[in-house]
């Protein structure tokens, strides 16, 4: 009996040290600088991504803000130091929308959605390095100006050249 009051003893003490410890890291700690975003998309966005489904029907299978450095790599011969300037230069970058083989989701094409952003000299700059990166990596990327509407026929049309 002694025995087994001892061992409820250690116990309820190793369990209080353990909530102390963990109330008092929750109550340490910084809240994050974080916050939810409202959507995915902007409107323009979302309003394309909408007639991009229909146009992709069960071609493709499409994909929204993708980061470069998920469908193109640096090439194998390159390494250290060239390898890292590489890299960082598309790491940081996504492209707005992504067209993927539906049975291997190997990427096919990628969609720049173009807003009157892209006419500032810097979104330019970002933009022929994109497009340079791109065809390097054999992977098609299609431009389309930001409309009011869309017409799903004429996206098929494109869609059908790749």
């Amino acid at each position: 009996m002694e025995t087994t009051l001892w061992w409820l003893l250690g116990a309820f003490v190793c369990g209080a040290v353990l909530v102390a410890t963990l109330l008092l890291c929750l109550l340490s700690r910084e809240k994050a600088p974080y916050q939810r975003q409202e959507a995915l998309f902007t409107d323009c966005e979302l309003k394309f991504l909408r007639v991009l489904d229909e146009a992709a029907g069960k071609r493709f299978r499409v994909f929204g803000k993708v980061r470069m450095a998920d469908i193109i790599g640096v090439a194998e011969e390159i390494h250290g130091k060239d390898y890292r300037r590489a890299f960082s230069r598309i790491v940081g970058k996504h492209l707005d929308f992504v067209l993927c083989d539906p049975e291997t989701l190997a990427p096919r094409c990628a969609i720049e959605l173009d807003d009157s952003s892209h006419e500032r000299d810097e979104r330019r700059a970002r933009d022929q390095f994109v497009d340079c990166a791109m065809e390097a990596a054999g992977l098609p990327l299609i431009h389309v100006p930001v409309e009011k509407s869309y017409d799903v026929t004429e996206l098929r049309k494109i869609l059908a050249s790749i």
